[in-house]
Parts: structure tokens; C-alpha cells; sequence
């Protein structure tokens, strides 16, 4: 993993855009415990309805106001040309420089994907409208994405994405350390040589992880599930357990030279800031 190491290391988090006035008090709370932290960016997740569309608008212009670096996310199925161009002229007249370019689903009830299919050809289309305006983020899958036919072509998805002129990438989030190492030395052999920042998902609740887990293809390894379930509803010991997984995973990540972390915060600063404070970082 020699060409990740010569990138400094980068810290972020990730939110999503709450829904209602408790949330978004929580969520001022939560982001006022992670801005301590100085990390390089907060990112915003995107829904792909009008209505959660304009809570992400609102949740990065808020950001924006406390003073703090933020990235949007940009699904592009099921959007048109017309429909993003605004989006990003909006961010752009807004100051941000950042946005994590993603395919995103498929609205349900919605039949055709739109103007866009693939994030290859989002970032194709930023690039030819908004030139070197944005840093662009993309999302790598160090265990293959969900959808992919084989192995090979999701590879090739990525490797597209980085072509088209993505700047970095973010994987969704893992266990298993040597997936990701492999998806780096692939990367490298392949002459791809920008950030892939490891995404990181703090164990909060059993249900909730296999969930996740099971919608986005990644594995939670048998031993940490059956350790997980043995504890039934006693979340004390799922957070203790699930803390000392994460900050391990954390710090041999970090030693073997990943140029950062990227943590999937839930919209909550507790876990994270426990392995935050247990790395020393």
C-alpha cells in the first residue's frame, strides 16, 4: 500500500439531513461535539425525493454558516441534466468546492434511471460544466458493490469514475481490513493513484448493522455477528465489544498507511468520539 501513505491523512464525518426539529437540534448538538475534532470536511447525505433534496440544501447551508468545511452528496439517477447543473450552481454560488459524486438508487416507484445511469457519467458531466470547481469524492467498494455482476466489473465501474476525474474516494464501510488493503494494491496495479479513504461505521445496535450490512454488501464477519448476538438487548456490552472492534480496525488501518478515516456518524458524535479519543488522534 505504498502509494496511499504519500497522501496526508484526512478526518471527516458524515451526516444525513434530519427530519424533524428534534432532529435538527440534536444534529447542531452532535455537530458541535465533532467540530472539536478540525476535521477536513462534513458530509451531507442526499435523498432523491424534492423535499429531502432541500433539507441537504438546508443542512450544508448551515454547515456553511457555523464555519465549517462541508461536502455535499450528489445522487444523480433519476435526475436530469438540467436538475443537477442547478444543484451545483447553487453549491457554487454558495462558496463549496467539495461534493461526494454517487449514482445513488432509484426512487421507488420510479422505473427509468434518467439522464444519468452511472456515477462515471455524473462526474463526467462536473467536469465538463464546472471544470476544476469541485473536489470530487466517489464511493469505492473494497468488497464489491451490491449490484455488480463480478468482481471485475465493479472494478472497472470504479476505475471509470477515477478516469472521468474524480479527485478521491471513500469506501462504504467494512471489518475486514485485508479487503480494503487488497482494493489499494488493485488500485495501485492499475496506476490509480488518488486517496481511498476508508469508511468507517462505529457498532451501535445488532439489527440496525445487519441491516446496513446486508443493503450495501458489506460483510460483517460471522465471529463479530455471533459475538454481537450473543448479547442480545444488553447494548452496554454491544458498545464496549463493538468499540474495541472499531478502534482496532482504526488503528491497524492508520498504520498500514490509509489516508484517513471517514466516520458514518449516524448523526450521533457518542461512538465516534469514544474511538476518536481511543486513537489519540
Amino acid at each position: 500500500m505504498r502509494s496511499q501513505k504519500a497522501f496526508s491523512p484526512t478526518f471527516s464525518f458524515e451526516l444525513f439531513p434530519p427530519q424533524t426539529p428534534e432532529g435538527v437540534e440534536k444534529l447542531r448538538a452532535t455537530r458541535k461535539q465533532l467540530a472539536q475534532f478540525n476535521p477536513k470536511f462534513f458530509s451531507v447525505t442526499f435523498g432523491a425525493g424534492g423535499s429531502t433534496r432541500d433539507r441537504t440544501f438546508e443542512t450544508v447551508s448551515e454547515i456553511l454558516a457555523e464555519g465549517h468545511p462541508v461536502a455535499p452528496h450528489l445522487s444523480c439517477i433519476g435526475s436530469t441534466r438540467e436538475n443537477i447543473f442547478s444543484i451545483l450552481k447553487k453549491y457554487q454560488e454558495s462558496g463549496i468546492r467539495h461534493i461526494v459524486a454517487l449514482r445513488g438508487d432509484l426512487p421507488s416507484g420510479m422505473a427509468q434511471p434518467g439522464e444519468f445511469r452511472y456515477a462515471n457519467e455524473l462526474v463526467t458531466f462536473v467536469r465538463k460544466e464546472f471544470g476544476d470547481t469541485f473536489h470530487m469524492e466517489v464511493a469505492a467498494y473494497p468488497e464489491y458493490h451490491p449490484q455488480a455482476r463480478s468482481a471485475q466489473e465493479d472494478f472497472k465501474n470504479f476505475k471509470n469514475k477515477i478516469e472521468a476525474g474524480a479527485d478521491s474516494a471513500i469506501t462504504q464501510f467494512f471489518y475486514n481490513a485485508d479487503a480494503y488493503f487488497h482494493f489499494v494494491d488493485m488500485c495501485e496495479a492499475a496506476n490509480l493513484n488518488v486517496p481511498i479513504v476508508p469508511g468507517i461505521m462505529p457498532i451501535n445496535k445488532f439489527s440496525q448493522l445487519v441491516r446496513f450490512a446486508d443493503t450495501c454488501g458489506a460483510e460483517v464477519p460471522r465471529w463479530i455477528r455471533k459475538k454481537l448476538e450473543s448479547y442480545g438487548d444488553d447494548i452496554a456490552s454491544i458498545h464496549a465489544f463493538g468499540l474495541d472492534v472499531v478502534t482496532e480496525l482504526c488503528e491497524r488501518l492508520l498504520k498500514a498507511g490509509a489516508p484517513g478515516l471517514h466516520f458514518y456518524t449516524l448523526n450521533s458524535a457518542v461512538l465516534t468520539t469514544k474511538i476518536w479519543q481511543r486513537l489519540g488522534l
